[in-house]
């Protein structure tokens, strides 16, 4: 699904202007489809997190309100905070977390690590401050009743790929289908723009304090950024 300008728009919380301006300025990713203008949403989200720019989940929340997925919140709860993630290089730390991922016995870990070393570039999304997310282009997709996220503390921060600076906290996301992996990205964009969330991410805060963060965060109305 591609997006228009309106549609980006409406997902960033700002104005038509604003994208037209981002797109003249060669800042914002888009393409060109029959001389218009179209958004890959998972770009914009990918990209939004790595400005720290809080995200409109609603965009996402127009069709079935028995299809949408649970709060951050839940995800987080349903999940696992993993501290002290043990690795000396890239291969290890994934192993390690992969190996910890609450997946299906039938689910084959050993083929998502291959997948997550093949893509390097893809594979693993850094946003600043020592965080980064697997696997945002390609999700983690098990048959589950709802979607986990784990949050993973590195005992030693270590370098990926091109990454600036070092990954000190890897977040995991777990989904039934790839329509819930893009509306939890959303989600979690959205939460990775506040200070409060990043900064318990950095003190290494358990799992009840992210939930408390995040129920926080969703409660507050989303706001429009002036043009």
């Amino acid at each position: 699904m591609l997006l228009t300008a309106h549609g980006a728009a409406r997902l960033l919380g700002t104005s038509e202007r604003q994208i037209y301006r981002w797109v003249d300025d060669n800042e914002i990713p888009c393409r060109r489809v029959r001389d218009q203008l179209r958004f890959n949403p998972t770009d914009l989200l990918e990209w939004a997190t790595t400005q720290r720019m809080a995200v409109h989940v609603e965009a996402f929340e127009d069709d079935d309100p028995a299809d949408r997925p649970p709060s951050l919140a839940a995800a987080l709860r349903q999940g696992r905070v993993l501290d002290g993630v043990a690795g000396a290089d890239r291969e290890a730390v994934l192993r390690a977390i992969v190996g910890e991922l609450p997946l299906p016995d039938t689910f084959d870990r050993e083929l998502l690590i291959e997948v997550m070393l093949a893509r390097e570039a893809s594979a693993v999304t850094p946003i600043g401050d020592g965080i980064a997310i697997p696997q945002v282009r390609n999700p983690i997709v098990a048959a589950r009743a709802q979607p986990e996220i784990t949050v993973c503390y590195l005992a030693t921060p270590i370098a990926f790929g091109g990454a600036d600076g070092t990954i000190r906290t890897i977040i995991v996301a777990v989904v039934p289908t790839v329509r819930t992996h893009l509306r939890m990205l959303a989600r979690l964009a959205r939460a990775l723009a506040d200070e409060t969330f990043r900064a318990a991410l950095d003190r290494r805060a358990a799992r009840d304090e992210l939930v408390g963060v995040a129920e926080r965060i969703e409660a507050a109305p989303p706001v429009m950024e002036a043009e």
